[in-house]
């Protein structure tokens, strides 16, 4: 996260104030929680972007915010950019009304300690990410500061605004939700890995079958290029069918250069042409077989995939 645009912006704020220690004390409380509050965000946008946006804003807030008030500045913190949050992500609703062919979440190069943290890693994969968007916006709130980060009833009430009473029904309701779209228990790195293996294989040799015999029936192939790069418009699904798309892709995959990374926490495949990225394909697994894949090819969504970001919980 040091390379964000939150980050720099609260530097660069933080400069700006005469009024020294208090405003030191505020940018050290900020930066102590930045990676935690970039995660919330992330959890609650799937976008790297409009997460660092929701970080200025925070910062904005919490540098006018009377410290001595503050009890427990985590909690504060996380109910600020909780807020802000849910503001932009009913803007984003928007945007994806709009938005040419699927919307998938913009992928993120993970640092290896995200992959050792099996829940935080589970939460912020691909499949989990796109389960989370089938949830209304104070659901998804709930679920991610309940679920994901084990944050008190009374705690999240007062950051989306309702009774601890309706919060644990949203809880419970949301929970419910996940439960029954969720990839049927976390996943292990070594079941992905060999369904990536299998398929850069494929890429590099043609040899399509050994790919063919991991995927699941009903397997769903999404691809992402916003308009600008080519991608399919609406989700292919069965095993036939995304067999033959990606049977008519091989070519132009084996001529580029396909290397293995960790991607939101589990291993992923970036496609690479002339050195710059074209593709992040990452894949989720059910009962060991594939049952979604997930091309991004939108270069909007692709900037942090030049650099590891640090999520924490």
């Amino acid at each position: 996260m040091e390379g964000t645009r939150g980050a720099e912006g609260v530097e660069g704020a933080a400069g700006q104030h005469a009024d020294g220690g208090r405003t030191d004390a505020a940018t050290e409380a900020f930066i102590a929680h930045r990676n935690l509050l970039f995660t919330v965000a992330y959890e609650m946008l799937g976008s790297a972007a409009d997460a660092e946006d929701v970080l200025q804003e925070t910062w904005m807030r919490w540098a006018g915010v009377d410290l001595g008030s503050v009890r427990d500045q985590r909690a504060y913190l996380v109910r600020i950019t909780t807020r802000q949050s849910l503001t932009r992500l009913r803007t984003l609703g928007r945007r994806k009304e709009s938005y040419v062919g699927a919307w998938l979440p913009e992928p993120l190069l993970t640092a290896p300690d995200v992959a050792e943290d099996a829940e935080l890693a589970d939460s912020v994969s691909m499949a989990m990410l796109l389960v989370l968007e089938t949830l209304a916006p104070t659901e998804r709130a709930v679920f991610v500061l309940r679920e994901v980060f084990d944050l008190g009833y009374d705690e999240i009430a007062e950051a989306v605004d309702k009774s601890p009473a309706a919060v644990r029904q949203i809880a419970h309701r949301a929970r419910a939700h996940v439960a029954a779209r969720r990839p049927r228990g976390i996943v292990s790195r070594t079941e992905t890995q060999d369904a990536l293996d299998a398929f850069q294989r494929a890429a590099e040799t043609g040899d399509l079958q050994s790919l063919l015999d991991l995927l699941a029936p009903e397997v769903v192939f999404l691809g992402d290029g916003g308009g600008v790069k080519k991608a399919v418009l609406r989700p292919v699904v069965g095993a036939d069918k995304v067999g033959r798309l990606l049977a008519a892709g091989m070519g132009t995959i084996a001529a580029g250069s396909m290397r293995p990374a960790q991607v939101n926490g589990y291993p992923a495949l970036i496609l690479r042409f002339d050195d710059a990225i074209d593709t992040v394909v990452a894949v989720r697994i059910d009962d060991g077989l594939i049952t979604g894949l997930y091309a991004v090819r939108n270069p909007e969504k692709l900037s942090h995939m030049e650099r590891e970001t640090t999520l924490r919980r």
